[in-house]
């Protein structure tokens, strides 16, 4: 079987052509950096051909280790007796930067005697704005062939595949007539070409400079990108809160209806504590993850990602981190798991691994319900400034910033502690043209992120889920929490939390929260005796007050839960992504010693201030 290699800059439209070609469904966008992977699959219009996608590169010429992986296999792939021919994809809208690329990619086919295409792709929007280009003319000065394609539109691609079959039938040494090693001369060659073969007329150019002078202006830029990320904040709760309530209530009736027919005993408390209680409790947050799939692949398509990666870029520099660990900081405001997953846009390793440690540490959706309970015991419902402000509203916010400012200050210490994270790639990134986004691969690359989820972060949790329900279940099959093995952990740790006014059972509870945060409210319930304690938080609430538990006691938690990692889904995903225990188990130990630490603190300076 013959291969042809698929390369070309980022936001080329390189992996859009491909899925075109291969009827293969990889994502595409239009951020750059978004290929991190080699694809494969085979020619529709010819099942004797394997097209290879290969990452997207600026330049042969590397400044990054993940540049140099990627233009190190291109050279493995040329030297590959199997690859026919080689596609070069360039933007026809930004003609000069492809060019630039292209004769790099050109001499190197002719070094290894492999023919090469050049694909002038975007030629549907050159159209859309009557422009054109003298696809000929830039064939005969390059003396390669040049098609004028659109990936989108499928024009020009029968021509394409022609000339893939040529190459696999007729093999011919490639010899280049254009030879320069000088990064200059190649500039100066691309500009050439782009003046005299390029687009004539700046109609595209002055649309998007227009475009840009609003987005990024000093005062429009920052207010729009206020609403734009308001809107996509706002977007996690309320387009996903309906789906989310569906997979709720489709547990309970599945779980209503199975049950029952099982035999009392061990069988049914398990099936419906650990399968629908444990599983279900991180189902529910899949339609989270599809929502903010889609909108961040909106952002991606239009081109406004990169931009607001730019507006971001210059305050979280400050703690080490970039532009582009915006949108997962943020994400992890709703869900830590999502926001590791848009982490991906980091292209970094180092700021990456940055902003890997500052998404636990984002309040998310599911330290609401502890704090809420715990705002509920020990903050009055008083208000202050003449009744506009309530104290626990403000303590609320507080506590949401507290988490913010705790993993911006972590990304600060350990970047300028590590000598590593001080010598790292410049913020360099090229801004797409603005496009508007192709719904079809947005919806398929959400289901898949989604599924995706449910299929490998769901082993992990599945398997620890079965670990908590046995050791809250067993010896006395679920009479007593307080006397299972649970229980007895939480008493043989008890002395681990009472420097902070803890006795047993929230040791059990902060035990029991590691599955899941808001898991902590239920055990309390449980534990407290009362039914459905998490969804009866006043009376929680007031039963935690009258138990007489110290006011410093009830600010050290929320400093825990607003600090600890108890989430074995985002441990998981943090596996997943980094392919690794490493990192998932050193911030669970570092984070669980500082939040034990701060938690410490924080009672002892109530207590004294209380006092």
């Amino acid at each position: 079987m013959s291969k042809t290699i698929l390369i070309g800059s980022p936001n080329s439209g390189k992996s859009l052509l491909f899925n075109k070609l291969t009827g293969l469904n990889q994502k595409v966008a239009n951020f750059p950096g978004i290929t991190v992977s080699i694809s494969s699959g085979t020619n529709l219009a010819d099942h004797e051909n394997l097209l290879m996608d290969f990452p997207g590169v600026y330049s042969l010429r590397t400044i990054s280790a993940e540049e140099k992986v990627s233009v190190e296999a291109f050279y493995a792939g040329l030297n590959d007796p199997q690859v026919s021919s080689v596609i070069c994809v360039v933007d026809t809208t930004r003609l000069e930067k492809g060019l630039i690329f292209a004769l790099q990619v050109i001499n190197a086919c002719a070094e290894f005697g492999k023919p090469v295409v050049i694909a002038a792709n975007m030629m549907d929007v050159l159209d859309s704005h009557a422009m054109d280009m003298d696809i000929s003319g830039l064939s005969e000065a390059l003396q390669v062939p040049v098609v004028g394609i659109s990936a989108k539109s499928g024009t020009g691609l029968n021509q394409l595949q022609q000339l893939i079959s040529q190459h696999r039938d007729l093999p011919t040494a490639f010899v280049s007539g254009i030879i320069a090693s000088d990064d200059s001369v190649v500039h100066r060659q691309a500009q050439q070409l782009a003046q005299s073969y390029g687009p004539k007329g700046d109609l595209l150019i002055n649309a998007q400079t227009k475009l840009d002078r609003f987005f990024l202006h000093s005062w429009f830029g920052g207010a729009s990108f206020l609403v734009i990320m308001y809107m996509l904040f706002q977007s996690i709760f309320t387009w996903a809160a309906p789906a989310m309530d569906a997979v709720e209530s489709s547990l309970q009736m599945a779980a209503a209806w199975l049950v029952p027919m099982l035999p009392s005993g061990g069988v049914s408390d398990f099936v419906s504590d650990a399968l629908f209680g444990g599983i279900g409790a991180f189902l529910v947050f899949v339609p989270q993850i599809f929502v903010l799939t889609l909108v961040v692949g909106m952002l991606e398509d239009s081109g406004y990602l990169a931009r607001a990666a730019v507006i971001c870029h210059k305050p979280l520099r400050f703690f080490g981190l970039t532009g582009k660990s915006f949108i997962p900081m943020l994400s992890g405001v709703a869900c830590a798991i999502p926001a590791i997953y848009a982490a991906r846009t980091v292209d970094s390793p180092r700021k990456r691994w940055l902003t890997y440690l500052a998404i636990p540490l984002m309040p998310c959706s599911a330290r609401l319900p502890v704090y809420s309970l715990l705002i509920a015991a020990f903050v009055p419902s008083s208000y202050a400034f003449g009744g506009l402000i309530g104290w626990q509203g403000l303590a609320m916010v507080g506590i949401y910033l507290f988490g913010i400012v705790c993993g911006l200050l972590v990304t600060a210490v350990v970047s300028r502690t590590n000598a590593a994270m001080q010598t790292d790639l410049p913020f360099v990134l090229e801004m797409p043209p603005y496009r508007l986004p192709s719904w079809r691969p947005l919806v398929r690359n959400a289901w898949n992120r989604s599924k995706h989820f449910v299929t490998k972060a769901g082993k992990v949790i599945f398997s620890v889920t079965v670990v908590i329900w046995v050791l809250g279940y067993f010896p006395n099959h679920g009479t007593a929490l307080g006397e299972s093995w649970l229980g007895q952990m939480g008493q043989f740790i008890e002395p681990l939390f009472a420097p902070f006014g803890l006795d047993w059972k929230y040791g059990v509870a902060i035990l029991s929260s590691f599955l899941a945060r808001e898991v902590f409210v239920g055990t309390l319930g449980t534990l407290f005796g009362i039914e459905g304690g998490e969804e009866n938080i006043i009376s929680l609430a007031e039963h935690i007050q009258n138990s007489g538990l110290p006011i410093g006691a009830g600010f050290a938690l929320l400093v825990f839960f607003s600090i600890a990692l108890q989430c074995v889904s985002t441990l998981a995903v943090l596996r997943r992504e980094t392919n690794s225990w490493r990192l998932p188990a050193q911030l669970f130990v570092s984070y669980s010693i500082f939040a034990y630490s701060a938690a410490w603190v924080t009672f002892v300076v109530v207590q004294a201030i209380a006092a």
